[in-house]
């Protein structure tokens, strides 16, 4: 149980939507892509922007609350929600900036990845993550990130070139192949909680015009159609 007067102390200093339990938005915040996740935390701090992040990340560590963070809710295993505990919710997150001359986009950690996509066609560019367009682009980079340009571009974390970090003592810090560079190789597929990750910048791919589609052979050709190596 946390306090009410702490959380109206928090409100006071905080530019998004803090919901417990009583408010009426709460069920839907806590709802996540597996409808089988059913978890109540006592606190859902839906973040406007990476100061608020700092806000709440120092706020639970003198609370000591067992913390979660959600960007799009789309681990099946439902890690973004936690019981009693506190949620990051990094959902309102959602700025995207192209720079198509150095062809990066910086991407807000509640984004998936078809409305990276989508900022990035006009441009004639397209990112390396992400099969599925709702994934979320935080998830899936942190853990890998394979996409339909993986065989020529390599992983979503092979084109991370940096991130904006809020680490466990509430500082705000960039980490890159020149800065932190430690947690840079950390954060890229090396576990978990290493700090909530606000912010990426991606190096961006010229793609031009993609023909995609289901090739069908009739089951009477199927053996021409897979031939078998010799054993």
């Amino acid at each position: 149980m946390i306090a009410s007067s702490s959380i109206s102390q928090l409100k006071s200093r905080f530019g998004g939507m803090l919901l417990t339990p009583i408010d009426q938005e709460y069920d839907a915040a806590r709802k996540v892509f597996n409808a089988m996740i059913d978890r109540r935390p006592a606190l859902i701090a839906q973040c406007a922007n990476a100061a608020d992040v700092i806000e709440v990340v120092n706020f639970a560590r003198q609370q000591t609350l067992l913390v979660s963070v959600r960007c799009t809710g789309h681990n099946i295993g439902g890690y973004a929600v936690c019981d009693n505990g506190l949620v990051i919710d990094l959902s309102w997150m959602k700025a995207i900036t192209v720079d198509s001359s150095a062809r990066t986009v910086r991407v807000e950690a509640g984004c998936n990845w078809g409305e990276v996509n989508d900022a990035l066609q006009p441009h004639g560019l397209a990112a390396t993550g992400g099969f599925v367009s709702v994934t979320g682009v935080s998830g899936l980079t942190l853990g890998g990130g394979l996409g339909w340009l993986v065989r020529k571009h390599g992983l979503a974390l092979d084109n991370l070139l940096s991130a904006e970090v809020v680490l466990a003592d509430g500082r705000g810090i960039t980490a890159s192949a020149s800065e932190h560079d430690d947690l840079f190789w950390a954060i890229r597929g090396g576990g978990g909680n290493f700090g909530v990750v606000t912010n990426f910048e991606f190096q961006a791919h010229p793609v031009g015009t993609v023909l995609a589609g289901i090739v069908l052979h009739p089951v009477a050709s199927a053996v021409g159609a897979l031939p078998v190596a010799p054993v």
